[in-house]
């Protein structure tokens, strides 16, 4: 018995891609990668647009991280 949209074949959200899709996240973590979703609240994702969004988020995280980092001065 499969659960979820992911395991039942759930398409890639991304204009123009057709690739099955590997993982779902929330719209609002995918708003600054810079990809043209259509998803509504959730967004399903192949395996290179994930890696893309991944990127973006890790980008994100660091310069967070760096703004609260206090300095030895």
């Amino acid at each position: 018995m499969l659960v979820g949209k992911v395991a039942k074949g759930k398409q890639c959200d991304v204009k123009g891609c057709d690739k099955p899709a590997v993982r779902s996240l929330q719209k609002a973590v995918t708003a600054n990668s810079g990809l043209d979703l259509t998803g509504q609240d959730r967004v399903y994702l192949c395996k290179e647009h994930y890696k893309v969004v991944k990127k973006s988020l890790k980008k994100e995280r660091t310069i967070t991280k760096w703004r609260y980092m206090t300095s030895g001065f």
